[in-house]
């Protein structure tokens, strides 16, 4: 069974000083895409341009105003994801020090695939910026997605909902024969039927 490689990164003494350096410095190290993290105050995504500039739906401009989005921020960070189709970096927190992951899948690794379907029933594209805001009808809840490959029927509802594709990883335990998830790893963002 081909696996992911998985390993700590040691480098994170400038994270709380300099977060978005960080992030930005190891999107660029290892071509990463996407950012979603999870604050005390909300979800923020994001999306990294090809010389790593990350863009999130609040910075360099509040995209989204009205929807007074949550701010990346390491006071509030919980857990943050930076994502592409070969690799993935988690950063968390331990007693309020940082910590944080790599996981690389080399072609041939064997994964389980899953597509997480994404709140949001509606959309709004900002073509220029590169998000979309969803919503779910009249629930109110809404985030903004660095995501415009989108379709949209006249009013504003999604033709096909937005997808975050997943790969698990299985281990098997000798003794017992058991095979079990060891890690996942966020991959992409999507928006096929299925």
């Amino acid at each position: 069974m081909n696996k992911p490689i998985c390993k700590n990164i040691d480098d994170v003494s400038k994270i709380e000083s300099n977060l978005k350096g960080w992030l930005e410095e190891k999107a660029k190290d290892y071509h990463l895409q996407y950012l979603l993290a999870h604050a005390d105050d909300g979800v923020i995504w994001g999306r990294f341009e090809t010389d790593g500039t990350l863009i999130t739906q609040t910075e360099p401009q509040d995209l989204f105003p009205q929807n007074n989005f949550a701010k990346l921020r390491w006071l509030t960070l919980q857990q943050c994801r930076i994502f592409s189709k070969t690799s993935e970096i988690m950063l968390w927190k331990v007693n309020g020090q940082p910590q944080s992951r790599l996981i690389i899948e080399p072609e041939g690794t064997d994964s389980i695939c899953e597509s997480q379907i994404l709140w949001g029933t509606h959309g709004q594209k900002d073509e220029e910026n590169g998000f979309t805001l969803l919503w779910d009808g009249q629930q109110g809840l809404r985030h903004a997605v660095p995501f415009t490959d989108i379709e949209l029927e006249s009013d504003h509802k999604l033709k096909n909902r937005v997808r975050l594709e997943v790969h698990h990883y299985i281990d098997d335990d000798n003794s017992s024969g058991v095979a079990r998830i060891y890690l996942s790893r966020l991959v992409d963002l999507e928006s096929v039927k299925i």
